[in-house]
């Protein structure tokens, strides 16, 4: 088959589409990105050009090929425990404080423990954080947990809500005990078990739009997604995401990242010589 290249035009069309859809920014110099990520779903439609599947895509009143889109540009590159620095923060400082404040402000009262995900993806930042917590003995006969994980694509929710896992993204970042202590052998791979499973909970979110309805959270991981997003759409998503951290809540985002240039309303503190933001209203 005939490869279908993207000329300047169609990709200028396509980006804004991609931006007013998703808030994900595609600067030129990314051509080769949609062609690859779009390859597959023009061939599944016939499409002759970038043109028509963009016509179709928009005339599609039930936006299944818009989701279908998403999917395909949203990147959902992860693994267990990536880039270890959060979780030995969570498991050393973060939760520790966070256990010991609620213990002191609320005696006899079992603490809560409300983290978010953000752009989540299919679920190993939150099934690892859930394994954390296990290994703290934090669960949910003595504590309130809520784990909350978000993203923009269908696909990634709906297999972070499965919890199955290839053997290849089962291995990624686990070691064999943590592999044989929380998963169970599933004819795809690795099922993660029940334990961790009701601890979590999935739902597909944009950024881009308000954080209605989510409530309020103790702590937040929003890692290597920002880069996606223009600086005033990431100077708006980081104002909403104060307005549903609690105050001295901690946010914790990409090692390479940083919040400098975007928000004054976060306090860098380091740790383990690792950087993590609280808020301070």
């Amino acid at each position: 088959m005939t490869k279908i290249t993207i000329s300047s035009e169609e990709f200028n069309q396509f980006a804004r589409y991609i931006l007013n859809i998703s808030g994900i920014a595609l600067d030129v110099g990314k051509e080769y990105l949609l062609e690859t990520r779009l390859a597959p779903v023009l061939a599944r439609l016939g499409c002759r050009s970038y043109t028509e599947l963009l016509q179709k895509a928009k005339n599609d009143y039930k936006k299944a090929l818009e989701n279908e889109i998403i999917d395909a540009i949203s990147t959902n590159e992860t693994y267990f425990f990536r880039d270890k620095a959060p979780f030995q923060l969570l498991q050393h400082k973060i939760l520790p404080d966070l256990i010991d404040k609620q213990t002191r402000q609320y005696p006899g009262r079992k603490p809560a423990i409300r983290l978010w995900s953000a752009a989540n993806s299919t679920g190993q930042e939150i099934y690892s954080i859930a394994m954390i917590l296990v290994e703290m003995g934090i669960t949910p006969e003595n504590y309130n947990i809520r784990l909350f994980g978000t993203d923009i694509s269908d696909a990634a929710i709906a297999k972070a809500s499965y919890g199955v896992y290839n053997k290849f993204e089962a291995a990624r970042g686990l070691e064999p005990s943590r592999l044989h202590r929380y998963f169970e052998p599933h004819e795809s791979g690795y099922k993660i078990k029940d334990q961790l499973r009701v601890m979590a909970q999935f739902k597909k979110m944009n950024l881009m739009q308000p954080f209605s309805g989510i409530g309020k959270f103790d702590i937040i991981l929003c890692r290597n997604v920002m880069i996606y997003f223009t600086p005033e759409d990431r100077k708006r998503i980081y104002e909403n995401i104060a307005k549903v951290l609690e105050p001295d809540g901690c946010l914790i985002i990409g090692s390479t990242e940083s919040l400098i240039n975007d928000t004054s309303l976060f306090v860098s503190k380091k740790y383990l010589n690792s950087v993590f933001y609280q808020f301070k209203p």
